[in-house]
Order: C-alpha cells, then sequence, then structure tokens
C-alpha cells in the first residue's frame, strides 16, 4: 500500500498485471486457438508452450511475430511487452486528491481509489479491495467524510472490504452497475454526480463481468485530465479475462475507454495505472 500523504507524486512503476503467459492465453481462449496449434506457432513444444502460459518464461526462443498473429494479438506490441514494456511512472501531483490505494491478501493484489472534494472534504471510494483498514486510515488521517462508494463489478476481490467500509460509513451511498443491486444502489442513465467541484459520470463496460463498469471522474481543480477507473476491464498492456464474452470486452473498451481523450488516467483494479495513450499504442489486443 501506499503510505500515507498530501500528494503521490512519481508513483513507481509496478509490474504489469499480466505476464507475457497471460496475456498469450486469453488470446487464445478467446479466438479458441488449441495449446497444439499455439504450441506448434511458437516452435516450442506443447509442454514448453503450457509452462510458458503459466510462468511467462521459456528457455527457448519464441516467435513472438507467429504467436502473435496465431491468436489474435499485435505482434509489435507483444513483442515489446516481451522486451519488458512498462507504462510510465505517474506523477499524481495533478490529481491531488485521489490515492491509490493498494490492497493485499496472499499473492493477490487489488488496487481500489479514493477521491474528494478539496473544499468540501466530500469523498468517493472506488471498489473496496480486500482490506478496509488503510482505506479508513486515510479517510481519517485527511479529515473526509465518506459520501459514495461506486463498485466497478462484484467480483469478491473488488467488493470484499464493503461490510466493514459500509459499518463504518453507514450513510455512504452505494454506487453499481449490478441488476440485482437494491434499486437505490443502480447506476441511472446520464446520472452525473457531483463531489463538489468533481463531476462523476459511468459508462457501462461488460464483457469481464455481466455488471462491470467504468467511471469518469472530471473537473480537477489543476484542470488535469478525466481519471477512468476501469477495474478489471483493461489492464496496462492486458485485459481482464473475457469469461465467454470476449468480443463483447473488447468492444466496448474500443467504445467506451480507448475512445477517451489521449490523455485520460485509466486506473485498473490490478497492475499499474496507465493512459489512453499508452494503451492504444502498445496494448497488443488493440
Amino acid at each position: 500500500m501506499l503510505a500515507i500523504g498530501k500528494i503521490f507524486a512519481n508513483v513507481p512503476s509496478v509490474q504489469l498485471e499480466d505476464h507475457l503467459g497471460d496475456i498469450v492465453r486469453k488470446a487464445g481462449a478467446a479466438n479458441n486457438i488449441s495449446t497444439a496449434a499455439a504450441a506448434s506457432a511458437t516452435g516450442i513444444s506443447e509442454s514448453e508452450y503450457t509452462n510458458f502460459g503459466e510462468t511467462g518464461q521459456s528457455a527457448k526462443k519464441i516467435n513472438f511475430a507467429a504467436l502473435g498473429k496465431l491468436v489474435g494479438l499485435n505482434p509489435a506490441k507483444l513483442e515489446a511487452i516481451a522486451n519488458g514494456w512498462l507504462p510510465t511512472a505517474k506523477d499524481l501531483s495533478g490529481w491531488r486528491e485521489l490515492r491509490v490505494i493498494t490492497t493485499k491478501q496472499d499473492d493477490l493484489s487489488v488496487n481500489c481509489y479514493l477521491v474528494w472534494d478539496e473544499v468540501q472534504h466530500d469523498a468517493a471510494l472506488f471498489d473496496t479491495g480486500v482490506d478496509a483498514q488503510p482505506i479508513l486510515d486515510i479517510i481519517a488521517a485527511e479529515g473526509l467524510t465518506l459520501r459514495h462508494i461506486f463498485i466497478t463489478h462484484s467480483h469478491w476481490d473488488h467488493v470484499a472490504a464493503l461490510p466493514p467500509i459500509r459499518a463504518a460509513w453507514p450513510k455512504a451511498r452505494v454506487h453499481s452497475g449490478s441488476k440485482n443491486a437494491p434499486v437505490d444502489q443502480r447506476n441511472k442513465n446520464s446520472e452525473i454526480i457531483h463531489l463538489g467541484g468533481l463531476r462523476i459520470t459511468h459508462r457501462e463496460t461488460p464483457g469481464h463481468a455481466d455488471d462491470g463498469v467504468t467511471y469518469l471522474i472530471g473537473n480537477w481543480q489543476e484542470d488535469a485530465p478525466h481519471v477512468a477507473i476501469v477495474g478489471d476491464t483493461i489492464f496496462a498492456g492486458s485485459m481482464g479475462n473475457g469469461n465467454g464474452q470476449w468480443e463483447l470486452a473488447k468492444q466496448k473498451i474500443r467504445e467506451q475507454i480507448l475512445s477517451l481523450p489521449a490523455e485520460t488516467l485509466i486506473c485498473p483494479g490490478h497492475g499499474p495505472l496507465t493512459t489512453v495513450a499508452e494503451e492504444k499504442e502498445h496494448n497488443p489486443f488493440f
């Protein structure tokens, strides 16, 4: 978890959420490519390819150009990731009231995000991660009032800490894209939430999850670019598991996320922060 402070400037680079094997396995699943076919294109045995899929490592040279073409990934972008591409470290000083909170459980790391209005100190939380305490600590340290809790999707690791947070802040309004949520918690079409001077809107981004939502935060005091809280819809250099809805997931990413201004800050549920420009240039799925 990042330390509590006034400004998180020059947030260091974090390893990609998906290693090479994860990226290729997802693409192969999306396009129904067999392990045998992928191994043949890669130039290694099936057992070696299976190990590569699990670890992202291979003792033998991999033909990324042929493999990318087969599984539907941009070969040049895939090779760039193989050569160590990472999104640039982000200087968050322009978004002074944005905090990145990375919660952990065993080997799992989950990002959630806290924003607030600088004048009124009203706050909004985006996802809860797996541990409420670091969130509650920052709220207390900054003297905030939690008004809203926005859920990008209802997978357990993004809502695990919701009960203790709601217990601490029972009047905070929950916002969700789930049709199973209570009516008063469901996102409304074209709804704009005002958090002091900040404006929060949403875009439906199903695919990884049926209730997937991307939240956009704009009107920052320093006129900083919009912030897109995307959950597991897209990661730096990859995307969330399509769970049988790969084309829908990719369509929503193109229409609702990559259509945003190039400088938009993308805040995913796992892995490092990125931007629309970086993902259009480097994400091999697009």
